[in-house]
């Protein structure tokens, strides 16, 4: 369960004392040391002075630790160790206090085994087996046997200072004091040596995650580990350390948490890295891709994914080949389930990506969206496709419709008004000839009325279906069409015979544009014009006032190949609502058929509509029909 504001910030303002009063106690122990430190004994103010950062850069570690919320347990080794960092120069401050000095000269030792420590739990905070485990409680076991020797037997000549006697001491036993310390820094010399050993070792046999995330430390271990080494002899015979070594050891040292740190935030890193997975899940990659992307984020070319297949009920690679249940011998297995429990897949990966829980919990969450994400992709894509084989059902159902009533109307209705005109005419001329002035008379005025009635119902087949459309094409149709237009309007058609629903579309979303051009645009002038395209090129009418619809005519253009492009100008007040139901019928039954519908129409500035209707249409038969090249036909214009 999540912590609340209150309680993190709490833990946060907890830490914070902690680091600062780290920080100040080991500055007051440097500085009070140095000045207490007689001139003439001091040390170089430099060497002085990166002997006191040591301190300093494990408290500021820590507080990136604890910032970074992992390892906790590192991050308290490192905001101990500057309490344990304690300069030679502060017993001449603690000297006449004979029952503090032997305590302090008891730890003053202990920050090497933290900082050893530090290095076996690195990079997870937690020791790797049985054996880092045994040399870190062999160090402190060696260090308390240490600290009671001292106790007991340090004389004041064991510090380099005048201190007042050994409130604890019970035996003086110098060369007993001096052989238990001698070989408490032999031990830790050599368990330092083990250490630098054991990482290096590690670091060579592991694997390429495990070399990339433990890339730092073994370098600032065998540097603390030599310099280390240098020192103990020193101080066996007796000799001065050497400066240049001593200055090249608190560097190592130093260098020890800024390793670690940099570890975690490596290891942190390659958690952010998960994040350019979700570019393959967004795109819903094949599973090869998906593998390989996965390794080149994790680092780790021994990386393979194992997709759960419900009708063999086993895993499977990309490639089909199933899982085999000894190839998971020396690394790790990470199952991914869905949220109901049901398999997804199965990754293997390096065993040193193991403990790094939240880099594979990423790595679920990404594989885990993938996969639904592929799913619901190929649902909508199922569902879309029965969409779009519907919409052109109905078009093909709307266009046999409209052939059909006008076929009944020619065949039916017309004749029948036709016929009753020849009966009336002959009645009437029989009438004449009677002398049946009335009779003749009524008799030519349902003769006129039959006339009107059978234009209006010619008229009717007509816009059901038009006759010329069928016989000649857009070649025929659309300058007849436009000639009915009170706006006169200029004709562009460089298109032959093009399938029927290509053309029954052009038609009447032409027909439809040029009757509300007609209503509501005030315009004096229009163009059409119709061609065949291709969908890659930028089509250039040379028209200064087409210019602002070509962003938007270029976004429409999304299918390569030809396609039949209509475009409606006219000089109108424009402002044209896009939510218009005119509008939005011609733009559905563009679609229906796979097209594209654009309308630029600001107010004051005309409006334009471009319509490209892919050659790739589904006939009224259900074929497809091929993208080729149309034969063009003369241009027709009219006025």
């Amino acid at each position: 369960m999540p912590a609340s504001p209150a309680a993190v910030r709490s833990r946060i303002t907890r830490r914070s004392l902690v680091i600062v009063g780290v920080i100040a106690a080991s500055l007051a122990m440097s500085i009070g040391g140095y000045l207490a430190t007689p001139p003439d004994e001091r040390f170089d103010p430099s060497y002085a002075t990166l002997h006191a950062i040591v301190p300093l850069v494990f408290a500021i570690c820590a507080a990136i630790a604890w910032r970074l919320d992992v390892a906790p347990s590192a991050a308290r080794l490192m905001a101990v160790f500057p309490l344990l960092w304690i300069p030679q120069t502060i017993y001449n401050v603690i000297a006449p206090l004979g029952w503090l000095w032997p305590v302090v000269r008891g730890v003053d030792l202990l920050w090497g085994v933290l900082a050893g420590v530090l290095v076996l739990i690195y990079p997870r905070g937690t020791f790797d087996d049985n054996t880092d485990r045994a040399i870190a409680y062999s160090a402190f076991a060696v260090s308390a046997v240490n600290f009671a020797a001292v106790l007991l037997l340090a004389v004041p000549d064991a510090v380099p200072c005048d201190c007042a006697p050994n409130a604890y001491s019970f035996l003086d036993a110098p060369t007993a004091f001096a052989i238990i310390d001698a070989g408490f820094r032999l031990f830790g010399g050599a368990l330092v040596v083990v250490v630098a050993v054991r990482m290096l070792l590690r670091w060579m046999r592991g694997s390429v995650p495990a070399r990339t995330i433990v890339f730092l430390m073994p370098v600032a271990l065998l540097a603390w580990a030599t310099t280390l080494a240098i020192q103990v002899v020193s101080y066996a015979v007796d000799t001065a350390f050497d400066e240049v070594a001593a200055t090249i050891s608190l560097i190592a040292i130093a260098t020890i948490p800024v390793c670690f740190v940099a570890g975690i935030a490596h290891a942190r890193n390659l958690r952010a890295r998960v994040a350019d997975l979700m570019r393959i899940t967004r795109e819903s990659a094949d599973r090869t891709l998906w593998e390989e992307s996965l390794a080149r984020t994790l680092r780790d070319p021994s990386v393979r994914v194992y997709w759960w297949d419900d009708r063999d009920g086993a895993y499977t690679d990309a490639a089909g080949e199933p899982l085999d249940v000894g190839d998971g011998g020396g690394a790790g297995m990470l199952p991914i389930t869905s949220p109901s429990g049901a398999r997804l897949a199965l990754i293997r990966h390096d065993l040193a990506l193991t403990d790094n829980t939240r880099l594979l919990d990423g790595v679920s969450s990404a594989l885990r969206l993938s996969v639904d994400n592929g799913r619901l992709r190929s649902q909508v894509e199922a569902t879309l496709a029965q969409v779009r084989e519907s919409r052109e059902r109905l078009v093909r159902a709307s266009l046999d419709t409209r052939r059909r009533i006008e076929r009944d109307l020619h065949d039916g209705a017309q004749q029948r008004i036709v016929a009753l005109g020849l009966q009336l005419r002959v009645l009437a001329d029989r009438a004449s000839a009677a002398g049946e002035g009335d009779l003749a008379a009524r008799a030519e005025e349902a003769i006129t009325e039959s006339g009107v009635a059978l234009r209006e119902l010619r008229e009717l087949a007509h816009g059901i279906h038009p006759s010329l459309l069928s016989a000649g094409g857009l070649a025929l149709a659309v300058p007849e069409l436009a000639g009915r237009c009170p706006v006169p309007t200029e004709i562009d058609v460089r298109v032959g015979r093009l399938p029927e629903v290509i053309e029954s579309t052009v038609y009447f979303v032409l027909s439809e544009s040029l009757a509300n051009m007609a209503k509501h645009a005030k315009a004096t002038r229009s163009w059409v014009s119709v061609e065949v395209v291709t969908m890659e090129a930028d089509v250039d009418d040379g028209d200064p006032e087409a210019d602002r619809a070509d962003d938007a005519e270029a976004a429409v253009a999304q299918s390569e190949g030809e396609a039949v492009r209509l475009v409606v100008r006219d000089d109108g007040v424009g402002g044209v609502d896009p939510r218009g139901t005119g509008i939005l019928g011609m733009a559905d039954r563009v679609e229906a058929v796979g097209g594209t519908f654009a309308l630029d129409s600001p107010a004051g500035g005309g409006t334009r509509i471009c319509v490209d209707l892919p050659l790739g249409a589904v006939d009224p038969a259900g074929d497809v029909v091929a993208a080729v090249p149309m034969p063009e036909a003369e241009p027709a214009a009219a006025e």
